[in-house]
């Protein structure tokens, strides 16, 4: 298979894209633009330190200051892949784009987006949680749920004055929410931008609601190994300790999400061993962080009691 590098090269482009504008949390790689991605599992993220005013002296001039740029090396600490096997009998080499292509973004939108939003949703929580910067033991219902939010939004712009906030909310209480009374006053549509795509979201005080499967807004989960008894077949599962956020306010440059398809290999029937078949190894590099000074522009509500 003479073009198997570009083969290679242009899956690993559309994998990364299909995370950015399919996962619900696509919006959050906007904030790695900064960050140094030169392969592998380490990135570079830039820290900014930057004096404060002082006063000018009409004889001395204007006081001196320094500005710090330094990057801190961090590991992505999720190291995840798969092998797939397409059989040549089911495939060959002038249809193996068009089957590879149906074959891989099936996996990612079905198996690998679900599993990025989830870690990044429950490691929001568990930092948020650890900062004391989230709440527990609300469950939504229709007649303060909107009240109850607006409180918590009321309270993160307090702490970090006038800047663009993102509702992450399970569809659960969405449902909740756009049954009351008091929404339907306040409530508008505008478009939020994930990557290129755009998509119609409901928006509170001008912040956009992001609705996302319950399933994926858990505190805790298990990823499986793939080898482990009870993990063979892959994925993740909520952990027995996982309780249910109800919505995550954040401001939009809070979460630094980084994602990349990482050294994918494809081998032609030829080439593999034991099998008769194109060979193709996906391996998928993930991790979310939060700046220690940015915690004041991050709120989680959960519905189960924190202890």
């Amino acid at each position: 298979m003479a073009n198997a590098i570009n083969y290679v090269t242009l899956f690993m482009a559309a994998l990364d894209a299909q995370i950015t504008q399919q996962a619900t949390s696509g919006w959050m790689e906007k904030n790695a633009g900064q960050v140094i991605y030169n392969g592998g599992k380490e990135i570079k993220i830039p820290k900014i330190s930057i004096d404060g005013l002082g006063n000018y002296d009409r004889e001395g001039g204007y006081p001196g200051g320094t500005v710090g740029l330094d990057y801190e090396t961090m590991t992505m600490t999720m190291d995840r892949g798969k092998q797939f096997l397409l059989d040549s009998m089911d495939v060959n080499e002038s249809n193996f784009v068009v089957n590879a292509s149906t074959v891989m973004s099936e996996f990612q939108r079905l198996k690998v987006i679900p599993e990025i939003d989830a870690y990044r949703y429950s490691k929001i929580a568990a930092l948020a949680i650890s900062k004391s910067k989230a709440s527990g033991g609300y469950t939504p219902v229709v007649d303060d749920v909107f009240t109850k939010i607006k409180t918590d939004i009321a309270n993160v712009q307090d702490a970090v004055g006038d800047v663009p906030l993102v509702i992450t909310m399970s569809r659960t209480t969405k449902n909740v929410l756009d049954m009351s009374k008091e929404i339907t006053r306040q409530l508008a549509i505008d478009n939020f931008q994930s990557g290129q795509y755009n998509t119609k979201v409901s928006m509170i005080d001008d912040c956009p609601i992001i609705p996302v499967p319950s399933a994926r807004l858990k505190t805790a989960y298990v990823f499986n190994d793939g080898k482990t008894a009870g993990q063979t077949a892959g994925g993740f599962t909520p952990d027995a300790s996982a309780k249910n956020i109800n919505w995550i306010i954040c401001a939009q440059n809070v979460p630094i999400a980084v994602s990349k398809t990482d050294n994918m290999k494809i081998f032609a029937p030829e080439q593999v061993q034991g099998h008769d078949g194109y060979l193709m190894d996906y391996r998928k590099y993930h991790d979310l962080w939060i700046p220690d000074n940015k915690f004041d522009a991050l709120f989680v509500n959960i519905k189960e009691a924190l202890s």
